[in-house]
C-alpha cells in the first residue's frame, strides 16, 4: 500500500525507542551493569497497589494490574543487586557516566537539552520493578533524524532506569530477575508523523543505526527493544511492544491496522442489533456431571464455572480479525489475565468439547438465551474464576466502543499482536522525591557536542566503503556487530575485510549450524583476530575456534592447542613439502595433498608460493 492508502484511512505511527546504555555502575547504585555471570542468593516476596499519580488519579493500567491480586517474586544476585534495587535504600547520586551518553545521543539526534533534568517517578504497571515505578527524566526534545528525503521529528528523549527481566509467570505470581533492574536506558520518542507502515521499519532502522554507532550502548539480545503506537480514523491509539526483531515491524503494524479496521466494522453491527452484554453468573452446579475436561477439572478441584450472556453478539465472536486471531481470543485474553486458561464461547464447535444437548439447553434458560445472543463460559479456581468472569465480559463491552485502548505485544509466530494490559495513561507520573534535579552546565553541552560530532552516518558509511568495499560496508553498517568491528579492526592488524566477511558471513553460518556464537565477547573475538595476524592460526583455523568458543568461553590459547590448530609455516612448512615430494608426487597433485592433511594448520598462498621456489 502506498502511503496516499494510509492518509485516506486515517493512519497514524509513532515509535519509542529503549536501549541500553554501555556503562559500568547502574543508573542510581554502583551495583554492576554490564550483565555479568551472577547467581542468584536470595528472593523477596512483593504485592503492589495502584496508587494517584500527580494528577491526583489512579491510572487504568495500574488498576487494572491491581485487579490480578499476583504475587510477585524477585529474585536477589550477588553482585548486580542491592538495597536500591529492591527499594530498601534511597537512590544514590546520578550516574554522571549514564548521563553523558544519554547526553551526546540527545545532541546527535539535535535535540534541545533542558535547562536542569528533573528525575520523575513512573509507575510499573506490570510488577516489573520491586519499587512499583521506574525513574525517568528528560535529557532531550525537539530533535530529528533524517530518513531518506524526510525528516522525522524525535518529539522526546529519556534516560530511565531498566525494568526487572521475567524469569517465569503463572496465574498468580511472576518471578522476575533483578539482575538488569536499574541499568541505564535511554528512551527516544517520535510523534505519530510516520506515514506508513515500511517508514516505521526504516525510522527504527536508522535510529538503531546511530546508537551503534555511538559505541555507548550496549549490544545483543534484549539490549534494544521498539514499540510502535499506531491508529486508524474511529480506531485507538495502541501500543505495540516486544519488537526485539525489525524484519517483521510493517507487516505487524499491518495485521494491527486490519484488526482495528476488524473491531471498527464489529462494532458498527453490535450497535445495529442493539446489542448488549450481561453480568456473568455462577453455573457451576448446573455442570456438577459434566463430561467438558476443562469445567469437569475445575470444579473436582473446588473451583467454579461462570457464564454471562452476550445479547446480539451470536456468530461476531468467531470473526477473524487478524492472523490466527477472533473476537473470541481477545476476549480470551483478558480471562487470561485472571489465571485461568481462557474461554469458552457460543460461536465455537461446543459437541467437540463434550457438551451434551441437555447442558447447552439448560444454560441458555438459565442466561435467558435468544436468538442471535451468544455466550461466555470461563472455569478454574473460585478467585480466579470470577476475575477472570468479569475481566471478560469487560472486554466484551469494550467491543461496543470499537478498538479499546491497549498495549499490546508482539505475536511473532501469528506475525501480528495479542493484549498485555489496558494503554496507560499520565496519570502513572510523579515527581521524584528522593533524587536530586541536575543543572545541565555549559561544560556539559560542549562535552556532549563534541562527542556527538563522531556519530554520523554518512561519513561511517564512506569510512567503512573505503576499509572493507561497498558490498561488505552495506552489509556491516546495519549489523549489529558493527561495533565488534570498530573495536577488533582498531585494537588488532587483523586484515579489515577479512574480520567484516567473518563477522558478517561465517559466524552466521556458524550459528545456522547450532553453535552459540553471539555469547562470545569482543575481548574473545579480538584474541583470535590477533592469534591470526600473528600468524599463529590460518583462516580456516578461524572457524573451528569460533565454534568451541561457546563451550570453553574466554580460552581461546587451549582450544587452538587441545585441536591441533597451531599454523605450520616456514621452515616446517618445507619440510613437509620435501616430504612429501619425496614420494615421487607429480607437483601439480602437491597442493591438494598437502592441503587434504593440513586444511587448517596451512595457509595456501605461503604454501603455493614455497611450490613455486622448490626445485
Amino acid at each position: 500500500m502506498d502511503a496516499e492508502y494510509y492518509k485516506k484511512i486515517g493512519f497514524k505511527c509513532g515509535l519509542e525507542i529503549h536501549q541500553r546504555l554501555s556503562t559500568k555502575e547502574k543508573l542510581f547504585c554502583s551495583c554492576d551493569a554490564g550483565m555479568p555471570k551472577d547467581y542468584i542468593i536470595d528472593s523477596v516476596d512483593r504485592m503492589q497497589r495502584a496508587v494517584a499519580g500527580e494528577t491526583g488519579s489512579i491510572d487504568r493500567a495500574t488498576a487494572f494490574e491491581s485487579m490480578k491480586r499476583r504475587k510477585f517474586v524477585y529474585s536477589i544476585f550477588d553482585k548486580s543487586t542491592c538495597l536500591v534495587d529492591i527499594d530498601e535504600e534511597p537512590p544514590h547520586s546520578l550516574n554522571p557516566e549514564a548521563l553523558d551518553i544519554a547526553l551526546e545521543i540527545a545532541v546527535a539526534l539535535h535535540a534541545k537539552l533542558p535547562d536542569e533534568i528533573e528525575p520523575m517517578r513512573k509507575e510499573v504497571v506490570d510488577g516489573s520493578d520491586p519499587s512499583a515505578f521506574q525513574r525517568t527524566m528528560l535529557i532531550g526534545y525537539d530533535g530529528f533524524i533524517e530518513v531518506g528525503k524526510r525528516q522525522i521529528a524525535i518529539s522526546s528523549i529519556f534516560l530511565e532506569e531498566e525494568s526487572s527481566g521475567i524469569e517465569e509467570s503463572s496465574g498468580s505470581q511472576v518471578i522476575y530477575n533483578t539482575d538488569r533492574l536499574g541499568i541505564p536506558l535511554i528512551e527516544i520518542d517520535t510523534p505519530p508523523d510516520i506515514a506508513t507502515p515500511e517508514e516505521a521499519k526504516a525510522v527504527a532502522m536508522q535510529i538503531g543505526l546511530l546508537l551503534r554507532l555511538s559505541g555507548r550502548v550496549q549490544r545483543g539480545i534484549g539490549s534494544i527493544r521498539q514499540d510502535v503506537n499506531v491508529s486508524i480514523s474511529d480506531g485507538a491509539r495502541v501500543e505495540i511492544k516486544g519488537f526485539q526483531e525489525l524484519e517483521t515491524m510493517d507487516k505487524v503494524i499491518e495485521a494491527e491496522i486490519l484488526r482495528q479496521t476488524k473491531l471498527i466494522e464489529i462494532r458498527k453491527e453490535l450497535l445495529k442489533r442493539k446489542a448488549a452484554v450481561e453480568r456473568p453468573k455462577d453455573v457451576t452446579k448446573m455442570f456438577s456431571n459434566t463430561k467438558v475436561g476443562i469445567l469437569s477439572k475445575a470444579i473436582d478441584n473446588g473451583g467454579s464455572v461462570y457464564a454471562a450472556r452476550l445479547r446480539g453478539f451470536a456468530g461476531l465472536l468467531g470473526i477473524e480479525i487478524s492472523p490466527h486471531r477472533r473476537l473470541g481470543s481477545e476476549i480470551s485474553d483478558y480471562a487470561k489475565m485472571a489465571g485461568v486458561g481462557g474461554i469458552i464461547h457460543s460461536d465455537e464447535n461446543l459437541e467437540g468439547y463434550g457438551f451434551s444437548a441437555g447442558e447447552k439447553t439448560a444454560l441458555k434458560e438459565v442466561l435467558g438465551i435468544n436468538d442471535g445472543d451468544a455466550f461466555i463460559i470461563v472455569a478454574g479456581s473460585k478467585t480466579e474464576c470470577r476475575s477472570a468472569a468479569e475481566l471478560a465480559v469487560h472486554r466484551a463491552e469494550l467491543a461496543l466502543e470499537g478498538v479499546p485502548l491497549e498495549t499490546r505485544a508482539v505475536d511473532q509466530k501469528n506475525v501480528s499482536t495479542k493484549f498485555l494490559r489496558p494503554l496507560p495513561g499520565g496519570s502513572r507520573m510523579y515527581p521524584e522525591t528522593d533524587a536530586l534535579p541536575v543543572e545541565v552546565a555549559e561544560r556539559m553541552q560542549t562535552e556532549a557536542e563534541k562527542a556527538a560530532g563522531a556519530v554520523d552516518i554518512k561519513k561511517a558509511m564512506d569510512k567503512l566503503e573505503k576499509e572493507i568495499g561497498k558490498q561488505l560496508a552495506e552489509q556491516m553498517i546495519w549489523s549489529p556487530r558493527l561495533q565488534s568491528y570498530y573495536y577488533i579492526i582498531g585494537n588488532s592488524k587483523a586484515p579489515k575485510a577479512l574480520v567484516a566477511s567473518v563477522l558478517l558471513g561465517r559466524m552466521t553460518e556458524i550459528r545456522r549450524l547450532g553453535f552459540d556464537v553471539d555469547q562470545i565477547d569482543n575481548d574473545t573475538l579480538l584474541r583470535v583476530f590477533e592469534d591470526y595476524a600473528d600468524g599463529k592460526i590460518t583462516k580456516a583455523a578461524i572457524d573451528e575456534v569460533l565454534k568451541a568458543l561457546p563451550k570453553e568461553p574466554n580460552d581461546v590459547d587451549r582450544i587452538i592447542k587441545d585441536k591441533g590448530l597451531e599454523k605450520i609455516g616456514g621452515k616446517k612448512l618445507e619440510e613437509i613439502v620435501k616430504k612429501f615430494a619425496s614420494k615421487g608426487r607429480d607437483k601439480k597433485f602437491l597442493v591438494g595433498e598437502i592441503m587434504a592433511k593440513y586444511r587448517l594448520n596451512i595457509d595456501g598462498e605461503e604454501l603455493n608460493k614455497i611450490l613455486k621456489n622448490f626445485g
